[in-house]
């Protein structure tokens, strides 16, 4: 056989391999492509982890229903808007007229820094700074000498400043101590209670506050 016709024959069925293989491969034109490498598989993304709830916000300091803002029965001679501090008993009251009062759970100064007399508010502020008084950083060297005010001031949301003293009604960062002897002589209510207060007051409002030797019996009486 010549060289010529066996090239021919190797030619014919090297094409004819082609036409098989392209055949083979071809699809319709409607269907899906194949991938080009079949045994890769296509990743699939795995699901993020749950996200972790949030913690629960701590529960609010709950003052003992004593302590708590209410109407009660309050029979005085000072006229409506009069603010009297019943010191022993750990009281604020507005008064309302009509025999009835609003009567809030207050703090008091501590063994030796209650006071007494008749003032009058001279000045009010919202979110007051605190700039301690000389005084007090004698006795207390470690105190900041001001601090802006703010949620972590220990005056609280509200101040409302008595006459010319160092004394003021003010909101406090730490409710547990509503109803202790803890202060310097201010007097502290929660945060609520000092804004609902506020609202209801005016600089010129007089402020009454009964000695610590004053030990008669609670004169407000809540109404039923």
């Amino acid at each position: 056989m010549s060289n010529s016709l066996i090239l021919s024959r190797f030619a014919a069925a090297a094409f004819g391999a082609l036409a098989i293989g392209a055949t083979a491969f071809s699809t319709p034109a409607t269907a899906a492509p194949l991938p080009l490498f079949p045994f890769f598989l296509p990743q699939i993304e795995a699901a993020p982890p749950p996200v972790a709830a949030a913690p629960e916000e701590e529960e609010r300091f709950e003052l003992p229903a004593r302590l708590r803002r209410q109407v009660v029965n309050y029979y005085t001679r000072e006229a409506p808007g009069t603010i009297i501090i019943d010191t022993p008993n750990t009281y604020l009251y507005l008064v309302l007229g009509n025999g009835q009062a609003m009567r809030y759970g207050i703090g008091i100064g501590r063994d030796g820094f209650t006071w007494s007399g008749t003032q009058t508010i001279t000045r009010k502020a919202e979110w007051p700074a605190w700039t301690p008084p000389p005084q007090m950083i004698a006795r207390q060297p470690y105190l900041p000498r001001h601090m802006a005010g703010g949620p972590g001031n220990p005056l609280g949301a509200r101040a409302m400043y008595l006459g010319g003293t160092i004394y003021r009604i003010h909101g406090t960062n730490d409710p547990s101590t509503i109803g202790s002897r803890v202060s310097s002589g201010c007097l502290r209510l929660t945060n609520e209670d000092v804004i609902d207060l506020y609202s209801r007051v005016s600089v010129g409002t007089r402020v009454i506050v009964l000695p610590m030797t004053d030990r008669r019996a609670d004169l407000g009486r809540t109404i039923r």
